[in-house]
């Protein structure tokens, strides 16, 4: 599987929810995925600006599509 297929699938079941998610639950929300595809998806899409990833109060990481 490529880095842009992961990413893909990443990027959509992030666009169902537009406040955003902790990075542990995008895990969650592709099951068909291991934790490092999801993990490499995520750093894809946060590079080429199709996500931003931020440290909330509770210094748990957030992902939000853009």
């Amino acid at each position: 599987m490529t880095i842009a297929t992961i990413a893909d699938r990443v990027r959509v079941a992030l666009q169902t929810r537009q406040a955003g998610y902790p990075m542990e639950e995008v895990v969650g929300l592709c099951p068909d995925l291991t934790w490092h595809q999801v993990f490499m998806g995520i750093d894809h899409l946060s590079r080429t600006g199709q996500v931003r990833v931020t440290m909330n109060r509770k210094r748990a990481y957030m992902v939000k599509v853009l």
